[in-house]
Parts: structure tokens; C-alpha cells; sequence
């Protein structure tokens, strides 16, 4: 059995786009594309080697793959820093959500289909690696409404960006999560990893003979 796992950098206010760059993502006129260079540290570096260090495929939205396949393949100097990062990408099978899997030109990229929720389905109950994801906040809205993730693991950034594409959108199904570990480096990035631990528990802190005032309060809410 394959576990998709969705690893994320975030503001605090939810926001994951362009993280890269300027260039990387600049629709819906967001103007912050390389709101991470400032924060990484050795321990960001440790978790992103913690990440890429066990075997995986990576599942793509279509914009993500784009942004990559221009990128990526052209690493390929290995005294560049990001040469490790790139031989895997590079080699590894890329899973890609797209209606154009014709155009799919970097090595080892395969469509995932007209439905590709079904397929991952299916893919999920073969053997292999595990399938990560980058980027791809549009396609992340549909794993998260067919409940196909099953770890998650974020990068928390301290800067509020106020606009911009988020990890988790207005739809996005509710669900509890469980913390496996957690950990905060110097440059005070928080970086946890989540689980799916079942329906969102309530309660409530409410007196138990509310006043009449505050049933007349929550009429008014109606």
C-alpha cells in the first residue's frame, strides 16, 4: 500500500503560493513569490532531507509540473546545491493531474488519467513508493474532498502574506488531524507532521442553564 503524503511550505495565514520565487506564481496579482528565502536554516535543511530521503514518486498538479519540468531538468551540474534535490526528480516517476498528458515531456511523467481520483485509488493499493506532493494547491482541494491524503507535512513560516493560493481552501472537508512530531528551527519555522485522526470533536464551554439574554443572543445569530 502507497500513503500520499502532502508536504507544504505555509504562511501562518495558510498561504502556500510561490513560496520559490517572484517568478514562479504571480496570478491573482500575488506580489510575495519567495516569501521562504529569508527563513531557511540547517534545521529547514534537515527536514527537507528528512522528506526527500525515503524513497517516492511525486503527484503534481499541471501548474506545479509545468513550473518544475522548466526548472529541474536543467540541473544537472553536481556541484550546484540543489543538484541531489534535481537527480531525484529527475529519475523518479512523476504522477501528474492534467488534460493534456501529450504534452507530458519530462522524463518518467505519467497522466493519471480522466479520473484521477479513481486512479490514485487504485494506484494507493499497489506497491511501491510513497507519493509526495509539491505545490499543487489547486489538485491538493480534491485529495483533500475525496479523503486520499494521509500525512501531511508543513512547514510553517512566520510572515503573514494576507493573499494568495492556501494549503486548505474554503471547501475543504473537516477532519482531526494527530501531531506525530513537530519541531521549531532558529529561524523560527515550525515544522510538523500530521496525521488523520478521525471527525472533528466538539463541545462546548456554554453554562448549562444559559441566562435569557443568551438565548436571546443566539436567536439573533439565526
Amino acid at each position: 500500500m502507497r500513503k500520499i503524503i502532502v508536504g507544504a511550505f505555509v504562511s501562518v495565514d495558510g498561504v502556500m503560493q510561490a513560496p520559490g520565487g517572484p517568478e514562479e506564481d504571480p496570478t491573482g496579482g500575488f506580489e510575495h513569490g519567495g516569501w521562504v528565502a529569508g527563513y531557511f536554516d540547517q534545521v529547514v535543511g534537515e527536514a527537507m532531507g528528512e522528506l526527500f530521503g525515503t524513497p517516492y514518486d511525486l503527484l503534481l498538479g499541471r501548474k506545479t509540473y509545468d513550473i518544475f519540468a522548466e526548472h529541474w531538468p536543467h540541473i544537472t551540474d553536481p556541484s550546484q546545491p540543489d543538484y541531489p534535490i534535481a537527480e531525484q526528480f529527475n529519475r523518479i516517476t512523476k504522477y501528474v493531474a492534467t488534460h493534456r498528458p501529450e504534452s507530458l515531456a519530462w522524463k518518467n511523467s505519467r497522466g493519471l488519467g480522466p479520473d484521477p481520483v479513481a486512479a490514485l485509488r487504485e494506484l494507493k493499493k499497489t506497491d511501491g513508493p510513497n507519493l509526495l506532493t509539491q505545490g499543487s494547491s489547486e489538485f491538493l482541494q480534491t485529495l483533500f474532498a475525496h479523503d486520499l491524503v494521509d500525512e501531511l507535512r508543513v512547514l510553517t513560516f512566520p510572515i503573514v502574506l494576507g493573499k494568495g493560493k492556501r494549503l486548505f481552501a474554503s471547501s475543504a472537508k473537516p477532519v482531526g488531524l494527530r501531531v506525530l512530531n513537530s519541531k521549531l528551527s532558529p529561524n523560527g519555522v515550525v515544522i510538523t507532521s500530521y496525521v488523520r485522526a478521525g471527525e472533528v470533536k466538539t463541545g462546548s464551554f456554554a453554562l448549562e442553564k444559559p441566562t435569557p439574554e443568551e438565548i436571546e443572543r443566539r436567536k439573533n445569530l439565526r
